[in-house]
């Protein structure tokens, strides 16, 4: 394998990681935000309002985003598996 092969293997390799750390932090970023407003204004408040959906959605989106640019399938397995848990 030539170095430029070499070294474009390795950025590829390292965005999928960052990537895929993102997707990690977007996806708990969201419960933190849903578990605070739960904290200051009750769950009723929570259940009342159009954001749990639209947090599942955002969740599934970045699901849907970190499918495209992982290397394997088996790599997201744990965290779509934690994320789909927060949501039932």
């Amino acid at each position: 394998m030539s170095e430029q092969t070499s070294i474009l293997l390795y950025i590829k390799n390292m965005l999928a990681d960052l990537i895929y750390i993102n997707g990690i932090i977007a996806t708990e970023l969201i419960k933190v935000t849903e578990n605070t407003a739960t904290i200051r204004r009750g769950e009723e408040f929570l259940e009342k309002t159009s954001c749990l959906k639209e947090h599942q959605e955002l969740n599934h989106k970045i699901i849907e985003i970190l499918k495209k640019y992982q290397r394997k399938p088996e790599d997201l397995v744990g965290l779509e598996k934690h994320v789909l848990k927060h949501l039932e």
